[in-house]
């Protein structure tokens, strides 16, 4: 998904031109760490405090000159109004997020408010047109069948979550004024691996994995089953 982002940001925008990016759920704190060191601006919104915490541990333990790059605010996504003026922000990010937002019109519609114009918003959201692949895979069969009616599902923490089709995405953005602009696929071959697993040992190997979840992704019919889908909306 970086390299899918880092492709979508080096498209709009001029090499070397420093973005303000914010990241609504920023966790802790992997793009936006990965987006200041390479020298933007970030502003991380969470609020959950523990992730909160070890978003600011693992700042802490940055360099000076990254460490004043990022802000990170404790703050529910859904009301970024709050916090921030409207197009405040070249780049919004908001990965992993919407899967926990039962109605998450409104979080969209402030998403897009908080992009300047020709801004990049970036969304990581669970699949819901592929829900059916990882219980098949697993031979889960009566799982399986149930997925394919829902876009309800359990996630890997035991939390009861939805997800998201394409279409209905693709009408959302348009109607928020973000229209599509290209979207991926994201965990390919790779969504049955155990949490935490690391990559092979072997860089060349290592590369490899990379490359085919890479090609896979932006490539149909494969990117259709992913597990998830990162969407690229541009602010008219």
């Amino acid at each position: 998904m970086a390299r899918q982002l880092d492709e979508q940001i080096a498209g709009r925008y001029p090499v070397g031109r420093r973005l303000r990016v914010l990241d609504v759920g920023t966790g802790q704190g992997t793009q936006a760490l990965r987006l200041a060191r390479a020298g933007h601006r970030v502003t991380g919104l969470e609020q959950d405090a523990t992730m909160l915490a070890v978003a600011r541990a693992a700042l802490a333990a940055e360099p000076e000159g990254i460490r004043g790059r990022v802000r990170l605010i404790e703050g529910d996504g859904r009301e970024t109004g709050v916090h921030f003026l409207p197009g405040s922000f070249d780049v919004v990010l908001c990965h992993g997020v919407l899967m926990y937002v039962q109605e998450p019109d409104a979080l969209l519609a402030g998403l897009a408010r908080m992009l300047a114009p020709g801004g990049l918003l970036s969304l990581l959201v669970r699949n819901a047109d592929a829900l059916a692949m990882r219980p098949g895979l697993y031979g889960d069969w009566a799982g399986t069948l149930a997925a394919f009616d829902t876009t309800a599902y359990t996630n890997r923490l035991g939390l009861d979550v939805r997800a998201d089709r394409l279409s209905a995405l693709t009408g959302a953005l348009a109607g928020i004024g973000a229209p599509l602009h290209a979207w991926y696929g994201v965990r390919v071959f790779t969504d049955t691996a155990p949490d935490g697993a690391a990559l092979p040992e072997d860089p060349r190997e290592a590369e490899a994995l990379l490359a085919a979840e890479e090609r896979a992704g932006r490539t149909d019919p494969y990117r259709r089953v992913a597990a998830l889908l990162h969407l690229c909306g541009v602010r008219g």
